[in-house]
């Protein structure tokens, strides 16, 4: 019994090394590290950052997103992402974390699937200072303390600051219940997609997956996103292929492929009809600028 809970002890502990605060006590490098840094990249990890004061623009997943004084933007693993320099004068704090810490938190954080396909969050006062201080009480026991801390101090403060997150994330958005029944079944239907995206499932299989008749899955999907499952599906996986297009070198091919699409030719033609471009000039153009 007593080697049992010491191995349960000692598994969180090394599973909280992802977790990562980075604020202006911890400032970027400078030089040649810098500008790796601020290259377009797939994330790998959740990423969230909260500007205490300042402004900044990102870009993510090719739209531009400007954050300002108490403004807070969440990203998810497989977007691109492209960080940008430093502004003077800004005041930030920014949390880095993977699935394996979520899996060790005591509830799940809908928000984190962004089912109202927002991933900014603007606070009102009390909320913000809480937000902050949530923010100021990891960096210090991450960064500031000498002292090593407990596993579960720094998951409690965490799974703390996530709540905050995830009730304003819906405050305003979702009148009648943060988590109502169809609510719960699109985060079901998002989370089923993105975990089977390049098999491109059948919408009757997934219908069935989650236990509901097409028509429900339908109606739920158009509610929330206002599109068909089908159209989601497809606008997902062009999303992706813009990704690729993004932090890899591959071929029209080859990236069809990887997308789970049989014929090239078919890919090529429904992203022109859904992105207006050819996806052989894009590549081509990025593949050109790349090289400068």
């Amino acid at each position: 019994m007593d080697g049992q809970q010491q191995n349960t002890s000692q598994k969180p502990a090394e599973k909280t090394d992802s977790i990562k605060v980075i604020s202006n006590e911890n400032p970027y490098p400078s030089g040649d590290i810098l500008q790796k840094l601020l290259q377009p990249r797939k994330l790998t990890s959740y990423f969230i950052i909260f500007i205490e004061s300042g402004s900044i623009t990102y870009h993510l997943d090719l739209q531009e997103i400007t954050l300002i004084d108490g403004d807070l933007l969440f990203a998810m693993p497989n977007q691109v992402f492209t960080p940008p320099p430093k502004t003077d004068n800004l005041k930030y704090f920014k949390l880095l974390f993977d699935e394996n810490t979520l899996v060790l938190l005591p509830q799940q954080f809908p928000f984190l699937v962004n089912p109202l396909n927002s991933q900014t969050i603007i606070f009102d006062d009390s909320a913000r200072q809480r937000v902050k201080k949530g923010f100021e009480i990891l960096n210090q026991i991450l960064y500031v303390d000498k002292q090593q801390t407990d596993t579960e101090i720094i998951l409690a403060y965490m799974n703390s600051l996530l709540v905050e997150l995830n009730s304003a994330y819906f405050k305003n958005k979702e009148p009648i219940h943060i988590l109502n029944t169809n609510l719960s079944k699109f985060i079901e239907f998002k989370l089923a997609v993105e975990t089977h995206l390049t098999e491109q499932p059948s919408i009757n299989a997934i219908a069935e997956k989650l236990a509901l008749s097409t028509n429900s899955l339908y109606r739920i999907v158009k509610e929330y996103s206002g599109v068909s499952p089908k159209d989601f599906l497809t606008n997902r996986l062009i999303i992706e292929a813009q990704r690729k297009l993004h932090y890899s070198k591959l071929s029209v091919k080859e990236l069809a492929y990887e997308l789970g699409f049989n014929d090239p030719d078919y890919f090529s033609r429904l992203f022109k009809k859904c992105t207006g471009k050819n996806v052989s000039e894009v590549l081509e153009t990025r593949q050109d600028l790349s090289g400068k």
